[in-house]
């Protein structure tokens, strides 16, 4: 090979490295809590599945994944993971059945607490959001970085709902400890909290009292499956931070007021749980 043609091999490699980082966005996970988890993610349809599907977190930790500026998807984090008697990895939260750390084109058993993001979609904008639709599993906050357009504001669940779950959604382990909160839809499969057969349309499917109990907690986060307008942020070329458990007076002080003017709290400051006070999820009201 001469010369020539091993300088033009270069620069063209070099273009591609350029063109790659241009065209992508970098996601840093962040693991707050007290304990280990297993961040997952999922690629959507016609989007391929990225190079790591799956990955221990251990606390005070982040990893930095690069993602396709075209990507859409989601990632959430599983919780109290191990290999089982048939030395298959299995999680008691957010699990996603592959039965590896890698969830390998697998989603999340509900329920799981999911960040969701379609980039670079409709008018060029990213869209994300923090959905509470298929249950709840772990705080998590979006962070948006140094993007433009939207409103790129930060959203999420800052609290701890587990011991505040209403005990007919309540998962919990062998010992009693709750591990995560189911959707009403899960939990008793009825079309008017599925939001599906007559009740398949959003003037049709409201609110109940279920999904009002994740709503009050989270105002930013989708609490049930027509949930769009306080639910719903965008953002142009940014790069995202995702933290689970996240301190919530820090972030309440940090991004209490959406970018585009809205006054909409991450917290709801009349509705801090308290798990041993709440343990029997006695309370829906928000009192």
């Amino acid at each position: 090979m001469d010369r020539r043609h091993l300088s033009s091999t270069f620069v063209f490699l070099l273009f591609l490295s350029f063109f790659s980082e241009v065209n992508s966005a970098s996601f840093k996970i962040v693991n707050r809590c007290r304990h280990k988890i297993w961040p997952g993610l999922l690629s959507g349809a016609n989007t391929p599945q990225l190079p790591t599907t799956g990955f221990l977190l251990n606390p005070g930790k982040s990893r930095t994944v690069t993602i396709p500026r075209s990507w859409s998807g989601r990632l959430w984090g599983r919780t109290l993971c191990g290999l089982d008697s048939t030395r298959k990895f299995v999680c008691l939260s957010g699990d996603c059945g592959s039965g590896q750390v890698e969830c390998s084109g697998s989603g999340a058993k509900p329920p799981a607490t999911l960040a969701e993001f379609t980039l670079n979609g409709a008018g060029g904008l990213d869209f994300y959001d923090v959905s509470l639709v298929d249950g709840y599993n772990l705080p998590m906050l979006i962070v948006a970085k140094g993007g433009k357009g939207g409103n790129c504001s930060a959203t999420g669940c800052l609290l701890d709902l587990n011991g505040a779950c209403p005990s007919e959604l309540r998962v919990a382990r062998k010992d009693g400890g709750g591990v995560g909160c189911r959707s009403a839809c899960e939990a008793f499969g009825d079309p008017q909290y599925c939001c599906s057969g007559a009740f398949g349309t959003p003037d049709v499917c409201r609110p109940s009292t279920y999904s009002l109990f994740f709503k009050r907690a989270c105002p930013r986060a989708y609490s049930y499956a027509y949930d769009d307008t306080t639910s719903t942020y965008t953002c142009a070329s940014a790069d995202y931070v995702i933290i689970f458990c996240p301190p919530p007076y820090s972030s309440q002080k940090l991004f209490g007021e959406r970018k585009d003017g809205a006054v909409l709290p991450l917290v709801n400051k009349s509705m801090i749980y308290i798990s041993s006070v709440h343990a029997n999820g006695a309370s829906l009201s928000g009192k």
